[in-house]
């Protein structure tokens, strides 16, 4: 069961394969998404301090560079799928944004 830290906070623990956008919600961490999950907006993304997120697959690479994110250490939490501990910096928040989560992204 791979644990999450969270700069921060305390750390979770979640199952092996779920997203860590949910993992990160589902234990009450504010972390920002609005597209549902599908790495068509970067408002899930975090920085990987260390841990392995896994290979960034094509749409989640095109998104960021399209919004011009080059930073490989940033990566959407909607597109990583846990298998490993992580510790992470959440970058934006619905309380720091002023927005609220638009969808639950699919498991």
């Amino acid at each position: 069961m791979p644990t999450i830290q969270v700069e921060g906070r305390d750390a979770i623990q979640a199952v092996e394969g779920t997203k860590l956008v949910l993992a990160l919600e589902d234990s009450g961490v504010d972390i920002l998404h609005r597209c549902g999950g599908n790495a068509k907006c970067t408002t899930c993304a975090v920085e990987v301090l260390s841990g392995n997120a896994g290979e960034m697959e094509e749409a989640e690479a095109t998104v960021l560079r399209n919004k011009g994110i080059e930073d490989a250490a940033v990566r959407l939490s909607c597109q990583i799928r846990l298998h490993s501990d992580l510790t992470v910096r959440l970058i934006k928040t619905a309380t720091s944004t002023g927005l609220e989560p638009g969808t639950r992204p699919q498991e």
